[in-house]
């Protein structure tokens, strides 16, 4: 029992450094924040559905990257939740290879929009009408196709191979 523990949380420690450096990576490249954002790290949001590690992992990865990448508080909260929340539909949606892939997507178009307008004052105006709410969803759901359906249903292949030596006894 002691040493399924131990391989659980050096799992999620590993997954959260993991999703810190390459959060750190993609906003070293500029691709971290703003409306589109291509995080690397949110590729990672598939692992859910090798180990339920991950998910913690994934959420304490997220608001470490948050903290240290200069996010305000309302992105460090809620940005990491919507990561929880997707990392938790991913798990739940274990048995189906390429819908697991959505849990994380659809958790950032409904939270993240609302700290870019909120939070960020990221505001998208035409003809006097509010646009911002539905345009962020808009660029942060292709940020997130592209980190999660694309990267990281590549990640989900090229891991499958692997599951049983990785992922086992967890």
């Amino acid at each position: 029992m002691r040493n399924k523990s131990v391989k659980f949380i050096v799992h999620a420690a590993i997954i959260a450094a993991l999703y810190v450096v390459l959060t750190h990576v993609a906003n070293a490249l500029g691709l971290a924040s703003g409306m589109i954002q291509v995080r690397f790290s949110e590729a990672l949001c598939v692992l859910p559905f090798f180990t339920p590690a991950a998910i913690p992992g994934l959420w304490i990865g997220c608001i470490t990257a948050n903290l240290t990448t200069g996010a305000i508080i309302w992105d460090v909260i809620f940005g990491s939740l919507a990561t929880l929340l997707g990392a938790v539909g991913t798990r739940l949606l274990r048995k189906h290879p390429f819908l697991c892939t959505l849990p994380p997507v659809i958790a950032n178009m409904l939270i993240v929009p609302f700290i870019l307008r909120y939070g960020y004052g990221f505001q998208t105006v035409y003809n006097g009408v509010d646009w911002s709410i539905p345009f962020n969803a808009l660029t942060v759901g292709i940020g997130e196709v592209i980190s999660v359906c694309v990267l990281g249903s590549v990640l989900l292949h090229a891991l499958m191979r692997y599951r049983g030596a990785w992922f086992e006894n967890i």
